[in-house]
């Protein structure tokens, strides 16, 4: 299991462009797999996977996730394959529907059957990233063209997928899937079984598996896990989180987190191995003085 850090979703890579490359120097230096990047309200996740791409040399950049509604297919692809020649082909997008609160209520775009709009995005944009040309005609998407980005390679495609038809759309036509606030008795159960059976169907390989959750090493587990639950409080009241919460029979993120001392943490980590995740995103969630130091030290050590 490869072990990346998560930056942009919560404090532990800072604020802004130069924290970011920043974080990801530190990242490199210490032997980690990869950075995601979250693609929230602020800076933009694939522009920023090039900038630092450009100042590193070898860690992977990829993105958890960039949201398909607000952006045509054949313009995130073209993004995506020239932040991918920026990061010298060390770049995998991750993409996803995101939520109707933000689609509808904040961008004031249809929401209406999520699964179709992402079928169709899928057969548009899973060709342009590996440099073949598309002929498609949907009902949302009608596209005619290809792509020529000098010095491009084929980038790897993983989507946010938690239910059966996205599972399924992810298994057929992307590389894997990434999880946020998706526990291991859930990605055992449910991730790994259905996106694994769709790429088998499709004659593809075993799909990435990409987890991501609140990680961190302290003394103080119940401080710990009072400021998650005030800090990650909308990722309980979103429907698609809130199944997956349930199914894994957990009140909300603070429970699902993986928190405590040293021989805990690598219980949990063990764990996420044992249940089929390929790579484990860490989202590092300081607590008390040392806590950020002491949990980046245990990955470390985990790799």
């Amino acid at each position: 299991m490869r072990i990346g850090l998560m930056a942009g979703a919560t404090a532990a890579a800072g604020n802004g462009i130069q924290a970011i490359v920043d974080y990801a120097k530190m990242a490199e230096e210490r032997g980690f797999s990869t950075i995601w990047l979250a693609n929230i309200f602020g800076i933009d996740a694939v522009g920023a996977c090039a900038i630092a791409g450009w100042d590193t040399s070898r860690i992977e950049f990829g993105t958890a996730v960039t949201p398909t509604y607000p952006r045509h297919p054949t313009a995130l692809a073209q993004q995506a394959v020239t932040t991918s020649v920026a990061c010298d082909g060390r770049f995998t997008l991750g993409i996803g529907l995101s939520h109707q609160m933000v689609i509808e209520d904040m961008l004031g775009l249809s929401y209406a059957k999520p699964a179709a709009h992402m079928n169709e995005y899928l057969q548009v944009i899973a060709p342009l990233l590996k440099g073949e040309a598309v002929d498609y005609a949907g009902e949302q998407y009608k596209v005619k063209l290809a792509l020529d980005v000098p010095g491009a390679g084929e980038v790897p495609l993983i989507v946010a997928a938690l239910g059966p038809a996205m599972l399924k759309l992810a298994g057929t036509y992307a590389d894997g899937t990434t999880t946020w606030m998706t526990g291991p008795k859930t990605i055992e159960s449910h991730i790994v079984p259905a996106i694994s059976s769709a790429a088998s169907e499709a004659g593809r390989a075993a799909p990435r598996i990409v987890c991501g959750l609140p990680i961190v090493v302290t003394r103080d587990v119940d401080a710990a896990r009072e400021q998650i639950a005030k800090e990650l409080a909308i990722y309980g009241m979103l429907p698609s989180y809130r199944a997956m919460l349930d199914r894994e029979g957990v009140a909300g993120p603070a429970e699902l987190s993986i928190v405590g001392d040293e021989a805990t943490v690598r219980g949990e980590i063990q764990r996420l191995r044992d249940v089929g995740v390929t790579d484990f995103n860490a989202a590092i969630i300081p607590i008390e003085d040392g806590s950020m130091d002491a949990t980046l030290d245990l990955l470390q050590s985990e790799l």
